[in-house]
């Protein structure tokens, strides 16, 4: 067996009142997808800026090829031959393909671009890696999230890496795009690259990876271990440290025999989806089940208000809702955990519990002014009830991991004693343990009587959750039943039949 490509020894990194990384040890060889599985905060992020020159580390070794190296900077890091490709691609969507690629190593001549050899280049590196179509001319913002990747990817072999690292490459992608993904990354591996993968999601890890390490609490805990053959069980109970038996907790009490508590009819937006009707009683849990692009987050940010309807209506309780009003839907009790919760439902530099009391500032506050104090218990109470950890209200939010990020949200809308949850990609960049955390929590307040739509590209986990799954395909609701007589296939099944119609319809129009 050759050997170690890439090798990290004892790396420490520390911050204020933190050690990051205590310590961690990582091999990696020429031609193989070794993932990096560990919680939030088990320092796979720190790592990943460590290998990136974005951090020095304080101690440690890392090894390149057989020669230690050090990077000052990220320039220094590319130089050595380490490429990274961030969950938030750093792709500027104004730029053409052909800019972004060579961004900061432009092809030049005095002084001058060298346009006609660059886009040559790119057009040879998008072929290389098996996507023709993507012209070097196209404005980048123009392309899907799967596009964005292969740029970014073509971005790294340009830079002549031999080791690139990727961070929930899968996060925004359908599965047919994610199939895409794992065939680049195949021809990757088979012309020597190293890949660094780090996913939440096991069933790609097994798919995928070659051997695994994992970190818990900025430790190396487990390493060389088989991708494909270590038990789930062991994973989890390595990630952890503790066993979790049931991911998707089940119903508790009887889902009650009531009238239904929101009722949408008839919801349209021109162009995005139409005729959307739905309902959903006290302690009922609706999945939104579908492709990436299908129309589900459009249709709960109509119903919440984020967006203007052009046609239907939203019912709470009997009242009806504005269309278009934020402000109208709160004050009727409903919530919304969008799906960016970095960039849409956090302020990330203010504290843990002024992201809490966001939506019920007016209650702390008299004659204009704040009560910091009563504002502070109350969010501090709410955060301790859905395990927010560290338990300090005054963290900046920022500084937390991703899953305790999304119960900050959750909390949110647990201090406004909302009626109506609304979750988009509730587990996005969430390990595992929290994620089973998050699940026990939507079930523990659906069996308080909370009415809760959840929206999920990850089909299992609409099923698993749910106590009834709505099929979406191409801004319509396909398919209604109980998420027990439902499976993938038939979720596929049903989404791909909808695309085959619409297909024949198109053509049939055209002619």
């Amino acid at each position: 067996m050759p050997g170690p490509l890439l090798q990290l020894t004892g790396i420490v990194k520390e911050f204020p009142g933190v050690r990051a990384l205590d310590g961690v040890d990582l091999v990696v060889r020429a031609g193989e997808v070794h993932c990096l599985l560990g919680q939030n905060g088990a320092g796979k992020s720190t790592l990943i800026k460590v290998l990136a020159g974005a951090y020095n580390p304080d101690a440690g070794e890392i090894v390149m090829d057989g020669e230690p190296v050090t990077f000052s900077d990220p320039q220094a890091a590319l130089g050595a031959g380490i490429a990274t490709i961030y969950q938030e691609l750093d792709l500027v969507d104004g730029l053409s393909v052909t800019d972004n690629i060579f961004l900061g190593h432009e092809k030049s001549r005095f002084g001058f671009a060298r346009v006609g050899e660059a886009n040559r280049a790119a057009r040879e590196l998008l072929n290389s890696l098996g996507h023709p179509e993507i012209r070097p001319s196209r404005e980048t913002g123009s392309l899907s999230a799967a596009g964005k990747q292969i740029v970014s990817m073509a971005r790294a072999l340009s830079r002549q890496a031999q080791v690139i690292v990727m961070d929930e490459p899968s996060a925004v992608l359908d599965p047919d795009e994610v199939d895409g993904l794992f065939r680049v990354i195949e021809d990757l591996r088979a012309r020597g690259k190293a890949i660094i993968y780090i996913s939440h999601r096991l069933e790609e890890i097994r798919r995928i990876g070659d051997r695994l390490t994992v970190l818990k609490d900025g430790r190396t805990v487990a390493s060389d271990l088989s991708a494909r053959e270590t038990p789930t069980a062991e994973l989890i109970s390595l990630m952890t440290g503790r066993e979790i038996s049931a991911e998707y907790p089940r119903r508790t009490t009887p889902l009650p025999d009531v009238a239904p508590l929101l009722v949408v009819e008839g919801l349209g937006r021109d162009g995005e989806f139409e005729d959307v009707s739905f309902e959903v009683r006290p302690g009922e849990i609706v999945g939104f089940a579908g492709l990436v692009g299908a129309g589900r987050s459009e249709i709960v940010e109509t119903v919440y208000g984020a967006r203007r309807a052009d046609h239907g209506s939203v019912t709470v309780d009997g009242r009806r809702l504005r269309r278009g009003s934020v402000d109208s839907a709160v004050a009727a009790g409903i919530g919304l955990c969008p799906e960016e919760r970095k960039s849409q439902g956090l302020v990330l530099d203010e504290a843990v519990y002024r992201n809490i009391s966001l939506a019920s500032l007016p209650r702390f506050s008299r004659m204009g002014a704040t009560r910091d104090s009563a504002e502070r218990s109350a969010a501090a109470e709410v955060a301790r009830t859905v395990d927010v950890r560290p338990a300090d209200p005054d963290r900046v939010t920022r500084t937390l991991s991703g899953g305790n990020q999304q119960k900050v949200v959750l909390a949110r809308w647990l201090l406004r004693s909302c009626r109506v949850l609304l979750l988009d990609e509730p587990t996005r960049g969430v390990d595992v343990g929290a994620r089973s955390e998050i699940y026990a929590l939507i079930r523990r307040l659906a069996d308080e009587g909370v009415a809760v739509v959840v929206v999920s590209s990850d089909i299992e986990e609409v099923l698993g959750l749910s106590d009834r799954a709505m099929v979406v395909a191409d801004g319509r609701i396909v398919h209604s039943a109980p998420a027990d007589q439902l499976d993938a296939h038939t979720v596929l099944d049903r989404v791909l039949a909808t695309h085959e119609t619409s297909s024949h319809d198109t053509k049939g129009d055209a002619a």
